[in-house]
């Protein structure tokens, strides 16, 4: 079959590759010049304006990412080179903090909270007692629960230095917003399912080397069409088949933006009223990455955790990152602000002052700050995300379609396979 993938971001180059290897006549459109959507590489710039290759944003994947790894694996990509391999650690500058020891799990995410550093004995009795009751529960809530109400239980201690910035870091989404059902399934994937599976994987490469550049290139070797810079204008249904901007296609996958696939399902006038409401009820959180410079600096881990203040505003990101541990030139951090808010020049003297205060990092200065104002969807208690199916031989795919997980690079990958598979069925 001729199978339309309408977008280029992760889930489309797993949606175009696994279309490819099912035999499927293949063809991808972006609108972009480069390929992979809300993680892909920006062309920044240094203060003299000598070129500086950025990320859109700072990300991460983890151990449990099985079938991000297995994709890049069939791509002739080498994780363990692209990607820096470490023990989940949210620590603090001085040290305290979360750190997993290399055990079995879930030996080691019981020993970490153990030897956690800055925590009492009642803070690690709290954490423990909880992930027992998590465990025992199969790792379910009611849909309703918030992570805060989930976690009501555990010490302001362990929710301030350990769930709260990591359902931002999950789910980009304040802990008394986020759906406390999904930071559960996070939880259960990443620590509690697979050895190695809470590692953190920080890539050593722009985001679109790290898969989409390779998946092109795969899709152009295996006879597929690649075509970048071509927005789609609309879909028109062809009997049983369907038209891309007058071009005839047995299948057609979107996976571009929901705002995007929403006014293509509607351009087909065809009945999807119930999809194209879900995915236009969806709401969206930013998130802002304040790159930094400051020659010299080597922090004491490639990723470390940073404190939360009373007002927020005050100290914004949650995580920084070391760049030059990451393949990076020396002295670039890259700050992370998730659910970021305001105005952006503003945000980034206040991450400067943070930088100041918690890093002591006195002759840093903003090199750039790139803002993805629809980074990830809310995922907020008891939401419902728009089905994978719209219409016979229509299909969507993104980290936002129906599924466990939050908006991340496992959801999109995962769903673009799924997609395929289905088109193809």
């Amino acid at each position: 079959m001729k199978v339309a993938v309408i977008g280029g971001g992760w889930a489309g180059c797993a949606a175009a590759v696994e279309a490819t290897r099912l035999g499927q006549q293949v063809t991808l459109f972006e609108a972009a010049r480069i390929p992979g959507g809300r993680a892909r590489r920006v062309d920044g710039q240094w203060p003299d304006g000598s070129a500086l290759p950025l990320d859109n944003g700072q990300h991460i994947l983890i151990g449990a990412y099985s079938d991000t790894l297995q994709l890049m694996a069939d791509l002739g990509l080498d994780a363990n080179t692209l990607l820096l391999r470490m023990p989940l650690t949210l620590q603090f500058s001085d040290g305290s903090g979360l750190g997993f020891p290399s055990l079995p799990t879930p030996l080691d995410a019981f020993a970490g909270i153990l030897r956690a550093r800055g925590w009492s004995w009642r803070d690690k009795f709290s954490l423990l007692r909880a992930a027992v009751q998590w465990q025992l529960s199969g790792f379910r809530c009611n849909p309703d629960l918030s992570v805060a109400h989930l976690c009501g239980k555990l010490s302001p201690a362990v929710m301030a230095t350990l769930i709260e910035p990591l359902c931002v870091a999950a789910l980009n989404t304040p802990a008394d917003r986020a759906s406390g059902q999904v930071f559960l399934r996070v939880l259960r994937d990443a620590l509690f399912s697979q050895s190695g599976g809470s590692n953190l994987l920080l890539p050593r490469t722009d985001l679109s080397a790290l898969l989409p550049d390779a998946a092109l290139a795969w899709l152009a070797q295996h006879g597929a069409n690649v075509r970048l810079g071509t927005r789609v204008l609309a879909l028109a249904p062809a009997g049983a088949s369907w038209q891309v901007d007058g071009e005839t296609f047995e299948r057609v996958i979107l996976a571009c933006p929901p705002g995007e696939a929403a006014r293509l399902a509607l351009s087909s006038n065809l009945p999807c009223d119930v999809w194209v409401a879900r995915a236009s009820a969806l709401q969206f959180e930013a998130i802002t990455t304040v790159y930094v410079s400051s020659p010299g600096t080597r922090l004491a881990q490639p990723m470390l955790a940073l404190r939360a203040s009373e007002p927020e505003d005050d100290a914004p990101a949650q995580f920084v990152f070391d760049r030059s541990q990451l393949g990076g030139p020396d002295g670039l951090l890259a700050f992370v602000v998730s659910a970021s808010q305001g105005d952006s020049a503003a945000l980034t003297q206040r991450v400067l002052a943070q930088a100041r205060q918690q890093l002591s990092l006195t002759q840093a200065v903003a090199v750039q700050s790139i803002v993805e104002k629809r980074a990830t969807f809310a995922c907020l208690p008891g939401l419902l995300r728009p089905a994978a199916q719209l219409l016979p031989g229509l299909l969507a795919c993104g980290d936002y379609v129906d599924g466990p997980y939050p908006a991340t690079l496992e959801g999109a990958v995962r769903s673009g396979l799924q997609a395929a598979q289905h088109a193809i069925k």
